[in-house]
């Protein structure tokens, strides 16, 4: 985002984890992004006094489109728990992202999960209240990537293969 602004823009990044701050802190430096602000903080204890012009909501998920299904841990990593405890994360971070998001502003909202629960199972809801509405993703050769079907039109989900790691994208702007 910091090149794709010539470092105009004005970054605020949100984050709870000290080791991944570290690397966050080390990756925009390395990158040469001097607009990047890193709070340690959770996103969803944001003041609401904070507004935004556009959000990135690249949410904590299950990691389903990552698995490796030859892992042998697999069924004990991955749980009904930690999606139940990631789609709680979610809904949490998308009500708080939507709260700070200006009026007629645009966010993305991803994860690298392809289950439906975390994707848009979470959308719906503010979609029926309107408070969001889907601004459709165009793609240059979006039929040459592996797609699974989506419930929301204008939304997108990439399959995992060789190639690709499985996720989710949808651009949302605030009514």
């Amino acid at each position: 985002m910091a090149a794709l602004s010539n470092n105009l823009a004005h970054i605020t990044a949100c984050e709870l984890n000290k080791i991944r701050i570290e690397r966050l802190k080390y990756n925009i430096e390395k990158q040469g992004a001097t607009s990047v602000y890193v709070m340690e903080k959770d996103a969803r204890t944001l003041d609401d006094f904070f507004s935004f012009n556009q959000i990135l909501l690249d949410a904590p998920c299950s990691g389903s489109g990552t698995l490796d299904i030859n892992n042998p841990k697999l069924k004990e990593t991955f749980t009904l728990k930690l999606i139940q405890k990631s789609v709680a994360s979610q809904k949490a971070l998308l009500k708080k992202a939507i709260t700070i998001l200006k009026p007629d502003c645009e966010m993305v909202y991803s994860t690298c999960s392809i289950l439906k629960e975390e994707n848009e199972d979470i959308l719906q809801p503010f979609l029926k209240e309107n408070k969001i509405e889907i601004v459709p993703i165009q793609l240059k050769d979006i039929d040459t990537l592996p797609l699974l079907p989506v419930t929301i039109p204008g939304t997108i989900c990439v399959a995992p293969n060789e190639l690709y790691e499985g996720f989710f994208i949808a651009k949302l702007r605030k009514r």
